[in-house]
């Protein structure tokens, strides 16, 4: 099938051709039709498998067809995204696909000022791509109506269920109308899914597509069974001796990426952190950076193992092994997309050996262990990275001034000592006038 045998118009024909795509995706050709007939969607399908234009086009379309005469101020449909750079990119998905068409959107998202988003809707847009809690805040404050809304995508509805979002989600449903067309979109599909499912959709066509070749196929993956300690020296080494076009090295927590990307950075390899406590201007510069290639390693927490889709990822680096089987199918996911090979390395400690273990029997093999690491007696420069919780501004006692009324109280003592010493003549002068 071509994109030309979809019922597309001609300027989304003009915007596809544009990106240079010629066939359809499985989850675009088979989605497509079904929502542009108006019926609901129940879509199963891996990450980079091109789900975005899969709902974008056709919610397109449908806007252009049923667009009023006189444009209303309110949003016709709406996408919620789990994090900030998953919306940003559907937000600028829609934006490419629509160049040619008269339709105005935006996106919703913390981390930033509510100020130009508030501006956003005032003036009157068509489509809202948001994530569910500054949106619901922005519903709260009187600043967004859905009323209008007759299109609701949820996309990674799985990742939104881990993060905690569906009473905010079940919220923002209340304020929308009860005739919609819903569209949910999730790489895995538990019980809750399901549940969440059967409530929102009315009779949904469901699209369960598999990788043409799974993602654990088209990645070569490889362990490293190292220490704890020597993780980061491995890690450097393995910087500059493989060829790395572009690399995400994954830790599990906040702290830990950014004291990897100081160190790194210490050790000659340029690398900067993204995670959820940076700000939102901070996150969009490092990716832009990223994608440029100025920045060649990115050090992420899981909050990048989803949605960011970024060309030419060679390597994978799993600084510390996923907790979560899944989570590692995602994280390996950011390399070999749009068919191309990439490589997936894991260091592990032996604290970490039961999660290799689990990841192992989700993907139904072993992976190929290289060795225990390099030999090396290199001590690499570390940078002491302050913990969240100490007090970084607190100084040493030494350079603190002496506590209240010490100095007398030290005073005081001295002289007393000074008064009984035997050596002591005016001492020992006074104490016999008070024993006379």
């Amino acid at each position: 099938m071509k994109f030309t045998d979809l019922p597309l118009t001609e300027p989304l024909m003009r915007a596809v051709s544009t990106r240079g795509y010629q066939t359809p995706t499985p989850i675009q050709a088979q989605t497509i039709p079904h929502t542009l007939a108006g019926r609901d969607v129940l879509g199963c399908a891996q990450t980079g498998t091109g789900k975005t234009a899969a709902f974008a086009l056709p919610i397109l379309q449908r806007l252009i067809k049923d667009q009023p005469k006189k444009r209303r101020p309110l949003p016709r449909a709406l996408v919620l995204a789990p994090t900030r750079e998953l919306s940003q990119q559907i937000a600028e998905s829609f934006q490419t696909y629509g160049q040619h068409l008269d339709i105005y959107g935006t996106v919703i998202y913390g981390g930033v000022g509510q100020g130009n988003q508030i501006k956003a809707l005032r003036r009157g847009v068509d489509i809202v791509v948001a994530t569910p809690g500054r949106l619901l805040d922005l519903i709260n404050q009187g600043h967004c109506d859905l009323s209008a809304v007759h299109c609701l995508v949820l996309d990674e509805a799985d990742r939104m269920l881990d993060m905690g979002f569906m009473p905010d989600i079940k919220r923002i449903i209340s304020h929308l109308p009860n005739r919609k067309q819903v569209l949910l979109f999730s790489a895995t599909m538990p019980r809750e899914i399901r549940q969440l499912a059967s409530k929102l959709l009315d009779d949904p066509a469901e699209v369960t597509v598999a990788p043409e070749s799974p993602a654990v196929e088209r990645i070569r993956q490889s362990v490293y069974h190292v220490e704890r300690s020597q993780k980061l020296a491995l890690l450097a080494h393995l910087m500059d001796t493989l060829s790395i076009s572009r690399a995400i090295v994954f830790t599990r927590t906040k702290y830990g990426a950014d004291r990897l990307a100081k160190q790194l950075k210490r050790a000659g390899t340029p690398a900067e952190a993204i995670h959820g406590n940076k700000s939102q201007n901070a996150r969009q510069r490092t990716m832009t950076q990223f994608r440029s290639g100025k920045i060649p390693v990115l050090v992420a927490t899981d909050i990048a193992a989803r949605g960011i889709d970024v060309d030419g990822i060679s390597h994978v680096f799993n600084y510390d092994i996923a907790r979560d089987p899944e989570g590692h199918i995602h994280r390996i996911g950011r390399t070999a997309r749009a068919g191309a090979e990439g490589e997936a390395i894991s260091l592990c400690d032996p604290d970490e050996l039961p999660n290799l273990q689990a990841i192992e029997r989700l993907i139904r093999m072993k992976l190929q262990v290289v060795g225990d690491g390099p030999a090396t007696d290199v001590t690499l420069p570390v940078e002491r990275v302050a913990h969240p919780l100490q007090r970084t501004n607190r100084k040493p006692r030494q350079n603190r001034g002496p506590a209240k009324n010490g100095p007398r109280k030290h005073k005081r003592n001295n002289a007393r000592q000074k008064q009984h010493h035997p050596g002591n003549k005016a001492g020992a002068r006074r104490r016999k006038r008070v024993a006379k």
